[in-house]
C-alpha cells in the first residue's frame, strides 16, 4: 500500500516558491509561522518530544487521551522508541473527543518538563474520561491540579497555539480521527502494527 508522503525536499521547494516559508532566523522557542511546513509538523520547538530529542528519525503521533486505539497502540510505539534509542517521538495532542480531552491536553501541556509523567498517567487509564476523572488521575500521579490550572492560565497563548497548529495539521492531512503517525515524512492514518512501525522507521533512515 502506498502511503501519503510529506516529501521534505519537494514540499520545501513548493513553499519557498510561493513565499510561505521565511529563511529569516527565529527565536529558538518561537512558534512556527506556517503550521503546515515540515519544520512546524516535525520540529515545532513548543511541542513535547519524548525519546531522543536528537534522534535521526521523528515519529509524530496525533492522539487523544480518550481514544481507545491510541491507548492500545501507544505502549508499542513507546517501546520501539525506547529500544531503538535514536527516535524523536513528537506528541501531537489533538483533542477531538470533547471537553475532557481538551482539559487533559491543556493540563498535560501545562506540566512543562513533567509532561511525560502526566501523559503516561492519562494514557495508561483505559476507556473514556470525564473532566473530574482527568483531574483525579493527574492528582493520583502526584500533580497539584490547581497548580496545573494556574500554569495553563499563565501559558494559555502558547498552549492554545500548539493545539491550534496540531488541529490545522491534522485537518490539512485529511485525518479522520486518532491515532495517526508521521514516520519521517510518511503518513500512517490509524493504528500501525509494531513490526510495520519498525520497518517504517528503518525506511525513514534511508530517505
Amino acid at each position: 500500500m502506498t502511503r501519503p508522503s510529506l516529501d521534505r525536499r519537494h514540499l520545501m521547494a513548493a513553499l519557498l516558491a510561493t513565499g510561505t516559508v521565511s529563511l529569516l532566523p527565529r527565536a529558538a522557542n518561537a512558534a512556527p509561522t506556517d503550521p503546515m511546513s515540515p519544520e512546524a509538523v516535525l520540529f515545532d520547538p513548543q511541542i513535547p518530544v519524548l525519546g531522543n530529542p536528537k534522534g535521526d528519525v521523528t515519529i509524530a503521533e496525533f492522539f487523544d487521551y480518550q481514544c481507545p486505539y491510541c491507548k492500545k497502540a501507544h505502549p508499542d510505539v513507546a517501546r520501539l522508541v525506547r529500544e531503538d534509542g535514536n527516535i524523536r517521538h513528537v506528541m501531537k495532542d489533538w483533542p477531538v473527543f470533547g471537553p475532557a480531552s481538551v482539559l487533559a491536553a491543556r493540563l498535560t501541556l501545562a506540566a512543562g518538563k513533567h509532561y511525560a509523567k502526566a501523559q503516561a498517567a492519562l494514557m495508561a487509564t483505559p476507556g473514556h474520561l470525564t473532566p473530574d476523572q482527568v483531574e483525579d488521575i493527574l492528582a493520583r500521579a502526584g500533580f497539584d491540579v490547581a497548580a496545573l490550572k494556574r500554569a495553563y492560565e499563565a501559558d494559555r497563548a502558547r498552549i492554545e497555539g500548539i493545539l491550534q497548529r496540531n488541529n490545522q495539521q491534522a485537518e490539512g492531512f485529511g485525518l479522520m480521527g486518532t491515532p495517526a503517525y508521521l514516520v519521517g515524512t510518511v503518513l500512517f492514518p490509524g493504528v500501525v502494527a509494531p513490526a510495520d512501525m519498525k520497518r517504517a522507521v528503518a525506511t525513514a533512515r534511508t530517505r
